[in-house]
């Protein structure tokens, strides 16, 4: 009976787990995903672990050999709520895979912002300025309210270029 388990892995060592892992006949699965990081005031996408420090496993109560896991390289355990490690549904890996994109990553949604949120411009040209967020139009552009030299302003920005100003 195969099942998926969580594997609980060192701090940024994900994915060399997953390598090792692979290297040893696992089957594994490490869900990603395209974020937008800030460094250095410069705004990157970045594609990195959806659940950072854990990996998922198939493994088969009977014919695997589970022992090796604990000593590969990047791993730290396999995740336990008492004596045995906890089973992960298989509708929920399935629901993961199901909605990556033709490179198997997830995109998250960009700045779920409503009407009268309060919005900062995180890069561009009117970079640091902040206003109110007041709608979506076509291609991920955004109308937004701004308060430049005591005049209301209304600017059309990209989606992307915005972030919470709380």
């Amino acid at each position: 009976m195969r099942n998926w388990y969580l594997v609980y892995c060192k701090p940024r060592g994900d994915e060399i787990a997953k390598l090792n892992l692979e290297r040893q006949g696992y089957e594994t699965y490490l869900p990603l995903i395209r974020q937008r990081r800030r460094r250095a005031g410069k705004s990157a996408i970045r594609v990195e672990s959806m659940f950072p420090r854990y990996l998922f496993i198939h493994l088969d109560t009977e014919t695997d050999n589970w022992a090796p896991i604990r000593s590969t390289l990047g791993v730290t355990s396999l995740v336990r709520f008492g004596p045995d490690p906890t089973v992960v549904p298989e509708e929920l890996v399935q629901l993961l895979r199901e909605s990556e994109d033709g490179q198997g990553i997830h995109e998250l949604p960009i700045g779920d912002f409503k009407k009268g949120d309060a919005v900062r411009i995180a890069e561009g040209p009117m970079m640091g300025y902040e206003g109110v967020f007041l709608a979506k139009t076509a291609r991920d552009r955004v109308v937004v309210l701004l308060d430049i030299v005591g005049r209301q302003a209304r600017a059309k920005v990209d989606i992307s270029q915005l972030e919470s100003a709380h």
